[in-house]
């Protein structure tokens, strides 16, 4: 499965990295890293139907999270990629705006890394 994890915060990538070291040895999960709404329009570009799932931070400089999750719903319908989004603020604003858009999941920071994993099993 691969996964696009979109966080303006760079150390996002090593944090993933080893809370999912077992699986990508494994070759069960391959992780891609874009640190702006930007960054994942354009990997997305590039990856064109390969993201199975997406993981978006929601509170991004420029592009928000959400305004991303607008654009991926829109311009990706055929296979539509799992959208989660992730933020630090749990309110119910964002997640009504979240559902609204389209996301398919919704997770608050610090990230629970054993629920995630179970969700990502569920969703493969």
């Amino acid at each position: 499965m691969k996964i696009l994890v979109v966080d303006d915060e760079q150390d996002i990538r090593t944090l993933f990295e080893q809370r999912f070291r077992r699986e990508i040895r494994a070759g069960e999960m391959e992780f891609v890293f874009a640190y702006s709404g930007e960054e994942a329009l354009a990997c997305l570009e590039n990856m064109r139907h390969e993201a199975v799932l997406i993981l978006s931070d929601i509170n991004m400089p420029g592009m928000s999270g959400l305004v991303l999750l607008g654009k991926i719903k829109q311009e990706y319908k055929v296979p539509p990629p799992v959208v989660m989004m992730i933020t630090a603020y749990g309110n119910t604003e964002n997640l009504k705006a979240a559902q609204d858009l389209g996301a398919d999941d919704f997770l608050t920071k610090p990230i629970d890394f054993i629920a995630l994993k179970e969700k990502l099993k569920n969703k493969a």
